[in-house]
């Protein structure tokens, strides 16, 4: 058990970074902001521009917002940051040129809103980790696992738990043997979706529903990452989603399903219908199932959790099949984060606000120690 704080803990929001999910990682990160109390915590605003570069960012969350077309980036010419071991702690300094350093004092804590690699991957994880400072969610194993969705499939399939089947596609691999890959992709049988292996919030994602459409996807999908994923379609199924959140006494909770039902033009749930989602898409939470289906759905979503390690929080994703078997789509360690997002508002509808979620996976971390655990 960690020794009582004599003073405020001080929490370091870490957002941006250099992935494609950069803007929602903002969004996210000023909501957090916004809902963290701070006559209880001391809070840091730490940017990762889109180039790598640590910065002490603005508190002002209004810049944040996710408003218009216009999508908010972190200001890279800001003072850089950088995170400091000194004895017995870690501690922030700020450098600028022609400035020696001003340290900001001790971190107890990060929370990292970053989406996507080079942050939900286990990256940063294992950089705290080396440094001795705790962070908010999943460790380094369960995030890299659960970022890379075709070892994810991998993890899950030696648990028991059934996926949808997939081919695995490197930029390597569709060079030297394309009519391999290809045959193999059509034994999956169309329609079928080609997405990023290491990716989210629906970027670089296509549903194919023909041979003639297959190389344009691949191209989207490859522009994000060398490593695809190839998957055939759930025909019929409904996307219903389940929150994961670990008690403070370590028991697994799981919220009431949720669906998304998409409206408008959106044949699927791409990156308009999560992001505005008053325009495109309807939630039913809890999600119009069965009792039965439901149980199955909360005991499964527990065990994926478990399967991968899981830690804090997570979001898992399933396609509820016409005959009412369940499919695992996906597992986010660092699900959508604000307010809109289906995973607070699964917690809000069991009786958790915003604000008391965020206080939740703050104490969490704070009483989670690094290292081997």
């Amino acid at each position: 058990m960690n020794a009582p704080l004599s003073r405020k803990p001080r929490v370091a929001v870490v957002f941006g970074g250099r992935s494609s999910e950069h803007a929602i990682s903002c969004v996210t990160a000023g909501a957090v902001m916004d809902a963290i109390d701070r006559d209880t915590y001391d809070v840091v605003p730490v940017g990762i521009a889109r180039d790598g570069r640590w910065v002490l960012e603005s508190d002002d969350t209004a810049r944040l917002r996710l408003t218009g077309g216009e999508l908010p980036a972190v200001d890279g010419e800001r003072p850089a940051v950088s995170l400091l071991r000194e004895e017995g702690h870690a501690a922030l300094a700020v450098t600028e040129p022609h400035r020696p350093p001003v340290t900001l004092g001790e971190v107890d804590v990060v929370f990292p809103v970053l989406h996507g690699p080079w942050g939900e991957d286990g990256t940063i994880q294992g950089m705290l980790e080396m440094a001795g400072v705790r962070y908010v969610g999943a460790g380094v194993l369960a995030s890299a696992i659960s970022m890379d969705k075709a070892y994810m499939k991998v993890v899950l399939e030696a648990a028991g738990i059934p996926v949808m089947p997939g081919v695995v596609v490197t930029t390597r691999r569709w060079a030297r043997e394309p009519a391999q890959c290809r045959a193999e992709i059509e034994a999956l049988g169309y329609p079928l979706f080609v997405k990023p292996a290491r990716g989210g919030s629906s970027i670089g994602i296509s549903k194919v529903h023909d041979a003639s459409e297959l190389d344009a996807a691949i191209a989207l999908a490859q522009a994000e990452d060398p490593k695809i994923l190839v998957e055939a379609a759930a025909v019929g199924a409904r996307e219903v989603e389940c929150g994961v959140l670990e008690s403070l006494e370590g028991e697994v909770l799981t919220s009431q399903p949720a669906e998304i039902r998409i409206s408008g033009d959106h044949e699927w749930y791409d990156f308009e219908a999560k992001y505005r989602p008053a325009e495109h898409t309807e939630l039913d939470i809890p999600a119009v199932l069965p009792d039965e289906v439901a149980a199955r759905m909360r005991s499964l979503a527990a065990q994926v959790f478990e399967a991968v390690s899981g830690e804090g929080l997570a979001r898992v994703d399933f396609f509820v099949m016409p005959d009412h078997s369940l499919v695992v789509n996906e597992l986010n360690t660092m699900p959508g984060f604000t307010p809109l997002s289906m995973y607070p508002q699964m917690w809000a509808a069991a009786g958790v606000s915003y604000g008391e979620l965020v206080d939740r996976l703050i104490q969490l971390a704070l009483q989670r120690d690094t290292g081997l655990r």
